[in-house]
């Protein structure tokens, strides 16, 4: 079996991401058919234990043998030659999770995004997720590194079956289910590199199982590949697992090595054909980008433009929580299309110009400078957005407490003025005593003085509805209602109120003396039951604050209240002591008292009642306003620490961006030197990435606490971010820029010490003679003023080095047409790619030279053409 250490420390990790995120979307779909699963049981468990044996041992059933994560572990160090972390040898439930855990990150490290596959899963001997996880092992350590030609993987494996099985007659290899069943492209592989093993002519299309057969027992007899399928499951499966084919078939791909002279020749021939194609995908993938990325900005701008005024504080938490998600998941993979979007641009402009080919213009509005306007309008955008949604949670907060102010107040008017019409509108004086009168005209001045105490409530609830309805309240509509009800209703008392005054002033004359006892008694107890109504009502108010301060000023309110309880207390006692005093007089002149104090309705038992009630309401007071201060200490807190961690947040990316901008000016070494620089450099950054998360979390606290001000930090969350992102594209930047003067460099054959010389010859660039202005022509046609370093190394490569060339490629054609001075259409089919021999073709003449035959066709004149002028 191959060995894949050195593979697999060569590989792309953004390619294997990509890749096996392809990969990955399909595999959720093809696991639920069982006759795959079957074929993917046989076929991983056999290639497991191919490496396995390595170690002396082996699984025998594949999600049950994986469970502990030991042997799981161990497969990962036998096909990757590096040791992984000591694993726990407990047998409970997290010890197996913890080992798990331990080689899913390894894979990870390996850049292998793991979909939907966890820990708990293959602990439990989840078959589908197991058979997952095994495939992504597969396809990172034995398929992803498989490189032909211009394409690597899947693609690459499928084109080196074709190319291979090519010349040999009922086979054509398309893919990797049916293509197979018959078993002849197996047989085909293993006698197209070792035809002493297999007599091709003695098979049979029509007898798959005896091919098949005969193709697993020769690759395990004579070429140590394990049997992996079987060819009954093949046979009678409509369409074979493909990933069960394509394991298989690498481990082929892995056993063969060497090429032909002729496939040499044409990979040369298919380097430069491929040229054009690829660089025309690339064009067509920066567009589909371009436009993909435009579009999502587009529909997301008039998301962030709505301002809908939602009616609660909870609806409109929903919409920031909404937004909250859009900032931390939606939007980090567009910034990264961003990102790609501009490397990709300059990589393929820098392809371009190696290529002799004319540099890339976008289609019209898909430029990087769009891109660029329409993401700078997306991010004006999105700060609009949160700011309306902060100033919309505190009105709507502000709104609701109003409301529930206005209510409150609403009900105790309500209940007080319950029954005031019926005794304002009753005429029980004019069947009364002078002396009952009397108490009924005192008993209006007291009620007409408690009226006057209400007023300054009435004006409050007006005030609070005119309020509510500056504020726009959703339902201000039975607000206003119940208002103007309240109105209505206390005008209706005013003048009930004087038109009973009126009446019993008319009866004055009459009346003789009363119980001044009881009137002093109704003076003193209705102002005081008002006080007493007013601070309950005080005590049992509502309050909402946004700082320390504030709370501490109502706490200081509340212990002034408190210190004028001991006068009121006072009062009170003086206020029984006139009643006590009526009764006195009353049994010491025998004197019968047959109802209530004819002057008011407010009792000494109301009196002491109420009394009670406002004390026990004191210590609950008390304990609110502490509740509420401990929060604002606890918000303080968090302010705190956000601010902390943002201030080095913010000091370590100002840090950071000033430092890459010196290491991209005073960078030393081979070009590889400083690509490994920067890129160990670009990973160390990385490594900070929790701190940031750190600070997301603080923030989330912070949202979450209603916390709208930090006089803590000049810092924001939004600066921040944006901060990070830019550190991050510089790093990405400076890296392509090295790596395109790596590709540059190789193209064009220029060693490092022609790229110093260069860099020497730039730096000291003369503007002193005619030949100036020739090389100025050149570099800068455009006559921009401006010249850079690339457009200088692209010029001196282009006087000194040699790239593929006219003549190179017609030798390679010779090669492939034997000699002779014309190729015909067959051989292009047999030795290229179909779709690089019908590009070829399709674009080249007749031959009419004097040794011509019917079909010839000119590859001179066609390879001349690929290095000409205007495009083919």
């Amino acid at each position: 079996m191959v060995d894949y250490h050195a593979a697999n420390n060569q590989s792309s990790a953004g390619g294997v991401q990509t890749y096996m995120e392809q990969e990955n979307d399909w595999d959720r779909d093809m696991l639920l058919d069982p006759a795959w699963e079957k074929q993917q049981r046989k076929t991983f468990t056999a290639w497991c234990n191919s490496h396995l044996r390595k170690a002396g041992t082996q699984i025998e059933n594949i999600e049950e043998d994986f469970r502990d994560g030991l042997k799981l572990m161990l497969l990962l160090e036998v096909i990757s030659g590096e040791r992984l972390p000591k694993p726990e040898r407990g047998k409970m439930r997290v010890h197996k999770i913890n080992n798990v855990n331990k080689a899913l990150d390894f894979i990870a490290s390996k850049g292998v995004k793991l979909v939907s596959i966890g820990a708990e899963e293959i602990v439990d001997g989840n078959a589908k997720m197991t058979l997952g996880m095994i495939w992504t092992i597969i396809l990172r350590f034995a398929i992803q590194d498989i490189s032909v030609e211009e394409t690597s993987a899947k693609e690459g494996l499928l084109l080196w079956c074709q190319r291979k099985t090519a010349p040999y007659k009922n086979v054509n290899v398309q893919n990797f289910h049916i293509s197979w069943k018959d078993g002849l492209a197996f047989n085909a592989l293993i006698h197209r590199h070792r035809p002493d093993l297999i007599d091709y002519d003695s098979l049979r299309k029509d007898d798959p199982v005896t091919n098949l057969n005969n193709a697993f027992e020769v690759a395990e007899k004579h070429l140590d590949i394990p049997k992996m399928l079987d060819a009954e499951d093949i046979v009678n499966t409509a369409r074979p697992d493909e990933k069960a084919i394509m394991t298989y078939v690498s481990s082929f791909y892995h056993a063969f090595s060497g090429a032909q002279k002729a496939e040499t020749a044409a990979n040369r021939i298919c380097k430069v054909l491929a040229v054009n194609q690829e660089n025309e995908q690339m064009m067509e993938d920066y567009e589909k980008l371009a436009s993909d990325l435009l579009e999502w900005i587009r529909r997301t701008i008039p998301w962030l433009e709505n301002r809908t005024q939602e009616k609660t504080v909870n609806d409109m938490q929903a919409k920031q929580e909404d937004f909250r998600d859009y900032r931390c998941v939606h939007k980090p993979p567009k910034v990264q299309e961003k990102c790609q979007l501009e490397i990709s641009f300059n990589t393929l402009q820098t392809k371009l110009r190696l290529s002799n080919r004319p540099a890339f213009m976008p289609s019209e509005g898909r430029m990087v400078s769009d891109i660029n306007g329409a993401w700078h309008t997306l991010e004006g955008a999105e700060k609009g957005y949160e700011e309306w949604i902060l100033s919309e949670i505190r009105r709507l907060e502000r709104l609701e407490h109003l409301a529930e102010k206005f209510h409150q107040k609403a009900a105790i008017h309500e209940s007080w003025t319950d029954g005031k019409e019926a005794m304002l509108t009753q005429k029980d004086y004019e069947t009364s005593t002078l002396s009952e009168v009397k108490a009924l005209l005192r008993k209006h001045e007291a009620f007409e003085s408690d009226l006057a105490a209400h007023q300054d409530r009435v004006e409050q609830i007006a005030a609070i509805a005119q309020e509510l309805n500056e504020l726009d309240y959703y339902d201000s509509a039975s607000v206003n209602a119940r208002c103007q009800k309240i109105c209505d209703q206390w005008d209706v008392l005013g003048a009930l109120t004087q038109r009973r005054k009126d009446s019993l002033e008319r009866t004055e004359k009459q009346l003789e003396s009363i119980d001044e006892l009881y009137l002093e008694y109704a003076k003193r107890a209705a102002p005081f039951n008002n006080w007493m109504e007013g601070a309950m009502e005080d005590l049992q108010d509502m309050f909402i604050v946004h700082n320390i301060e504030e709370i501490q000023g109502l706490i200081t309110a509340h212990e002034q209240f408190k210190s004028t309880l001991p006068e009121a207390n006072k009062e009170r006692e003086a206020i029984q002591s006139i009643q006590a005093e009526v009764q006195k007089i009353a049994q010491s002149n025998g004197i019968k008292l047959t109802g209530a104090n004819p002057y008011t309705t407010i009792t000494p038992e109301s009196i002491d009642k109420k009394w009670e009630k406002a004390m026990a309401m004191v210590p609950l007071r008390d304990t609110a306003l502490q509740e509420e201060l401990n929060k604002q200490n606890s918000n303080d807190s968090l302010r705190a620490k956000f601010a902390t961690q943002a201030n080095a947040v913010g000091a370590y990316i100002q840090d950071k961006m000033e430092e890459i901008g010196r290491i991209s000016i005073e960078m030393n070494g081979t070009l590889e030197d400083q690509l490994t620089h920067l890129k160990d450099y670009q990973k160390t950054i990385m490594t900070y990435m929790p701190e940031i998360n750190k600070l997301e979390g603080f923030h989330q606290h912070i949202q979450e606490a209603l916390i709208f001000d930090n006089q803590y930090t000049s810092y924001t969350m939004e600066h921040l971010r944006v901060g990070w992102e830019q550190l991050l594209t510089t790093i990405a930047r400076t890296i392509n820029e090295v790596e395109n003067q790596i590709l540059t460099r190789d193209a064009k054959g220029i060693s490092q010490e022609q790229l110093y010389e260069y860099r020497a010859s730039f730096n000291h660039f003369d503007k002193g003679d005619g030949e100036f202005a020739r090389i100025m022509s050149i570099v800068d046609p455009n006559g921009t003023g401006a010249v850079t370093f690339q457009a200088f190394i692209d010029f001196m490569s282009r006087e000194t080095t040699d790239t593929d060339t006219a003549d190179q490629v017609i030798a390679s054609f010779k090669i492939l047409a034997a000699d002779k001075n014309f190729i015909l259409a067959d051989e292009l089919r047999r030795e290229l790619p179909p779709d690089q021999a019908e590009y070829c073709i399709a674009r080249m003449a007749p031959y009419m030279g004097p040794d011509a035959i019917p079909g010839a066709l000119d590859y001179m004149s066609f390879s001349t053409a690929l290095y000409g002028e205007s495009d083919l």
